[in-house]
């Protein structure tokens, strides 16, 4: 009996840390999102396509994020440090490539 009970605190333990961490991935990719929308409405502004492309598939980037999120609520505990692992590189990843197409923008804007 106290092994359910420790297997249910292990359990509710680890869904705590689940939930923090998705609190905190879903908060970078909330900024993500609101940078995106401020480049994009500069790339129209600048009729920028290949910038306007480029954010598109960061946006279809964001949403997969997003899903991994999700998905990572119903992982098994064992594959929880592969899958948030795999996360925090996309949300790297993510945030370089804003913060590319930030300068390429503002590079833009300035030559003008």
């Amino acid at each position: 009996m106290t092994t359910t009970h420790s297997g249910i605190a292990k359990t509710a333990a680890a869904a705590a840390a689940i939930k923090a961490y998705a609190d905190k991935v879903g908060a970078q990719i909330q900024e993500g999102k609101a940078r995106l929308e401020q480049l994009e409405a500069k790339a129209k502004v600048a009729k920028a396509q290949a910038e306007i492309a480029a954010i598109a598939g960061l946006v279809s980037a964001r949403k997969h994020i997003q899903q991994k999120v999700q998905d990572l609520t119903k992982a098994h505990e064992t594959n929880v440090p592969r899958a948030k692992a795999e996360i925090d590189a996309d949300i790297a990843s993510f945030r370089a490539k804003i913060d590319e197409l930030g300068a390429k923008l503002k590079a833009q804007f300035a030559a003008k």
